[in-house]
């Protein structure tokens, strides 16, 4: 068997197989998942709640939502999570997995919220007329016929949030987090090999992001086949 072969195996024993190292991995692969699901979840909500309010026509909630997302959009998102974890819920014992969802979800509201704004805004105006001609009042126009088509708009840059969601969770190790990225650090700080692990933890989020998009890619070819039939 040539040399480099005998290396490379030798190498992804040491980091992946010897003392279970993969199942460190994994840990902080359900970490990643569990704190992007349940952060697109929060996300949502907040970004729709936002939006509406950016669209609404009292001026006191538009104020409310603009300072929300200037404010959340302005700051990075290692700040926030320290900011999150140091101090917010600094005097409250929560898991850290928990204090990352949130910090990420509230972050992520602020992007939905400017997403599904877009969305709603880019409806024709005829739409929305067309509503009212038919009896509808301003509320019916706006969950009947504004927001499903808004929906519809908004899927692909919504979905891409999703995959930028999953990549940002990296820095979820500066409130000693074990996610994926931070596994492989573990794992490179016990074998003194770099490019096993940290090679291993990129190939593994290029799958995750890969998958994603190829599936949502799907999704949104299914919906336009049902606008055209």
């Amino acid at each position: 068997m040539p040399e480099f072969l005998v290396s490379l195996t030798q190498a992804l024993y040491q980091n992946l197989v010897a003392k279970d190292r993969w199942l460190l991995l994994l840990q902080g692969l359900g970490n990643t998942l569990l704190i992007a699901l349940g952060a697109i979840l929060i996300g949502t909500v907040i970004g729709v709640v936002m939006a509406l309010m950016r669209v609404s026509d009292n001026r006191l909630l538009q104020g409310i939502a603009k300072v929300y997302v200037t404010v959340i959009r302005g700051i990075p998102m290692v700040t926030q999570l320290m900011i999150f974890n140091f101090i917010i819920f600094a005097p409250v014992d929560m898991p850290k997995l928990m204090i990352a969802t949130i910090s990420f979800g509230v972050n992520s509201g602020a992007y939905c919220a400017e997403i599904f704004r877009a969305g709603i805004q880019g409806v024709p105006l005829g739409q929305k007329e067309a509503g009212r001609s038919l009896g509808l009042n301003k509320t019916q126009t706006m969950y009947l016929i504004v927001i499903p088509q808004a929906v519809k708009a908004v899927l692909p840059t919504y979905t891409n949030e999703f995959v930028v969601l999953i990549k940002e969770t990296a820095v979820a190790s500066y409130i000693a987090l074990v996610d994926l990225t931070k596994a492989s650090d573990m794992i490179r700080n016990a074998t003194f090999n770099a490019w096993v692990p940290l090679l291993a933890a990129a190939v593994i989020y290029l799958c995750l992001t890969l998958g994603l998009s190829h599936l949502f890619a799907r999704l949104e070819r299914r919906l336009a086949r049902s606008d055209r039939g």
